[in-house]
């Protein structure tokens, strides 16, 4: 098994020719920090929105290979949000969010039709599954209160025998689906946004860490190493590195979440029934995703990686060994047909999350930053460089008065007791999950420390 930082998407993709640093003083009317999917749809929809702009990409790295060229590749939106953001932004504006997320899931994949790109878009539900006796019903609140609100059929409940028609495996039980969602190659996604923003002149340098940012008299002068560019508004679209900005850096943390991938078994997935290329995942707390791959492959993820201290980068974000050897172990226990099949593959990344597991938008003077995907950014993240364009160009619309954008305030402690106490709780929720999953019981301090960030009104990766 081939196990590295960046993986099997970017591999398969096979990774552009880089673009050059920036070594040169240069001005532009936005710059975008950032270079995943989040900084490169804020690109695209400046210039949707104002054709004749000029802007400057800086990526410290290269463009796609962080987080946005290593995920599940699994094209999500809100709906199972809406209750939530009903009780505290009102009904309208919680609906809203979801349809302006629903749209960006199609968006997605007429961008790719347009291009004629093949990214292996595949317009399929999300399907939300038990494995323990513990995880049934789990999504029943949040259905009931749809069916209250008059959106009932955005989240459907299935029965442990439609979940079996659609995937077999001993360990599956009822679920709870999606209508509105897909799959993607998330490599070949970034790669395309990345070719079709040069094709539309947009400034691109990679390998140009940002060093320092000043903000003078209506100016933004950012730095790299050799060059700087003179800009009215910047767009700050770098995960879990916004930990390293003062002015952000409180409202999220980071941990990571690992894949590993099979050889093509075209023949397991023909015995288990699992050809509709659903993207599926379990209802632990640290979950399991899964899907498919067009040669029969199964990519098989889950977010149980380590919290990271700060900004500073730990290795263990992308290469675990000890995660992905349980992963692995999972794998082959929801498909036990899997024996003797080899697995290829193995890869991890950060994910970066904000307090209340959704997306956050704020400004600091002409700065405008988007971070807190919870590993789901593929979608949100085209409608969040619709929102950040609107925020660098000064635009007051559908997009830039969502619930997302400036929020309430809310702080994750001070490190270290924000990775320390974020990695103690994850490891309570790991050891319930288990139990579970065992129909053992679950001790007391267990129970009482995983109840911790709902009375604390906090998130955790997941």
């Amino acid at each position: 098994m081939l196990h590295t930082a960046t993986g099997y998407w970017i591999e398969e993709a096979g990774a552009p020719e880089p673009c050059a640093p920036l070594e040169a003083w240069t001005e532009a009317d936005v710059v975008v920090i950032g270079g995943g999917y989040l900084g490169m749809w804020t690109a695209w929809h400046v210039l949707e929105r104002d054709p004749g702009a000029t802007v400057v990409l800086l990526e410290r790295e290269r463009c796609g290979f962080g987080p946005s060229g290593r995920n599940g590749g699994f094209v999500n939106g809100y709906w199972d949000h809406v209750p939530e953001l009903a009780r505290r932004f009102g009904l309208d504006p919680a609906v809203r969010l979801a349809r302006e997320a629903d749209a960006s899931i199609r968006a997605i994949g007429e961008f790719l039709a347009r291009g004629r790109v093949d990214a292996w878009y595949r317009a399929v539900p999300q399907v939300q599954i038990a494995t323990a006796a513990a995880q049934d019903g789990t999504w029943r609140e949040e259905l009931l209160a749809l069916r209250a609100l008059g959106h009932g059929d955005e989240l459907v409940e299935l029965s442990p025998r439609q979940v079996q028609d659609i995937c077999a495996s001993p360990v599956f039980r009822g679920a709870a689906a999606q209508r509105t969602a897909a799959t993607v190659q998330p490599a070949r996604l970034a790669f395309a946004l990345r070719a079709a923003l040069l094709k539309r002149g947009v400034q691109i340098h990679e390998d140009s860490e940002v060093r320092e940012l000043e903000q003078r008299r209506g100016k933004l002068v950012v730095k790299t190493r050799a060059g700087r560019v003179t800009a009215p508004a910047a767009v700050l679209a770098v995960n879990w590195r916004t930990l390293g900005w003062p002015a952000f850096g409180r409202e999220l943390s980071a941990a990571s979440s690992h894949i590993v991938l099979t050889e093509p078994v075209p023949d397991v997935l023909a015995e288990v029934g699992w050809t509709g290329g659903e993207a599926l995942a379990d209802c632990r707390r640290m979950l399991h995703y899964f899907r498919t791959t067009p040669d029969g492959r199964i990519a098989f993820g889950w977010g149980g990686g380590r919290m990271n201290r700060g900004a500073r980068h730990d290795p263990h974000l992308d290469v675990d060994p000890e995660v992905i050897e349980r992963t692995a172990a999972t794998l082959r226990r929801f498909f036990p047909a899997l024996e003797g099949r080899d697995l290829t593959h193995a890869w991890g990344g950060p994910i970066d999350v904000a307090p209340n597991r959704l997306p956050i938008y704020r400004s600091s003077g002409a700065l405008h930053a988007g971070w807190g995907f919870t590993g789901h950014g593929v979608g949100p993240s085209h409608l969040g460089g619709r929102i950040l364009s609107g925020l660098a160009l000064g635009v007051r619309d559908e997009v830039t008065t969502l619930p997302l954008v400036a929020p309430p305030k809310k702080h994750f402690p001070p490190e270290p007791f924000r990775a320390t106490g974020g990695a103690l709780i994850r490891s309570a929720f790991i050891r319930k999950d288990e139990l579970d999953e065992r129909g053992a019981p679950v001790d007391p301090v267990t129970r009482a420390i995983t109840k911790l960030p709902k009375l604390l009104g906090m998130n955790l990766p997941r």
